[in-house]
């Protein structure tokens, strides 16, 4: 059991099932430059970020040296995902419902965090009937912050604002290797990988997080508040 006084949760990918549309949504504005990048190559080298710097990593892995402009692709990417989310279906993940339930039984606050941008991290809330101070305490995004992932200030945030001073009594939970290694960087107390996103088991394994799941729901025997 770990005492925990705070969750913080990514977004997309580890509560948020909104079957990667967002990183779709990334690989075909960028293939329409004339790449043709896989899906899981836009996951390894952009996951968890603020999407435009994601869109600057994932070119630099394809040509380090290219010249090509990110800012017509991030622009032509936001078009495309206002297009994309007027149709789609938002849900939470299987188990992550029950989780917040025990969680909020045991007194401990939840912050939500993500490298989206403000206006599509609460659309997606929006989608799910997700209402601050129900389902979480606080929402923190790319937006907030001068310094994303894997920097730890978005987690910093989300304790100021919910009253938490030791991050050893916080967890960090997320899909992606990046945010494993915001937790470790603002030295959570616990971090955690969950396989339901951006990366494998294996691929989490490597950032040597607490525990690596396959459903959130397994956190609750060790947690108390």
């Amino acid at each position: 059991m770990h005492k925990i006084e705070l969750v913080v949760f990514d977004m997309a990918g580890t509560v948020v099932n909104e079957d990667n549309v967002v990183y779709k949504t990334l690989q075909k504005a960028i293939n329409k430059t004339g790449f043709g990048l896989s899906l899981d190559f836009v996951l390894e080298y952009g996951a968890g970020k603020e999407k435009h710097q994601a869109i600057k990593d994932i070119l630099a892995q394809v040509d380090a040296d290219s010249k090509l402009d990110s800012e017509p692709i991030f622009e032509d990417f936001k078009r495309m995902l206002d297009i994309a989310y007027d149709t789609l279906k938002v849900t939470s993940f299987e188990g992550v419902v029950p989780l917040l339930e025990h969680l909020r039984s045991k007194k401990i606050k939840i912050a939500l965090n993500t490298g989206y941008s403000k206006p599509i991290a609460t659309r997606l809330l929006q989608k799910m009937n997700w209402v601050k101070g129900q389902q979480y305490d606080t929402l923190v995004t790319a937006d907030d912050v001068i310094l994303g992932r894997p920097h730890p200030d978005m987690i910093f945030e989300a304790m100021e604002a919910l009253n938490v001073f030791d991050a050893e009594n916080v967890l960090k939970a997320g899909d992606s290797i990046i945010d494993i290694e915001e937790g470790k960087n603002a030295h959570c107390g616990i971090t955690v990988g969950v396989t339901t996103g951006a990366h494998t088991w294996q691929q989490l394994e490597s950032a040597k997080p607490t525990y690596v799941v396959d459903s959130l729901f397994e956190l609750t025997p060790y947690l108390k508040p």
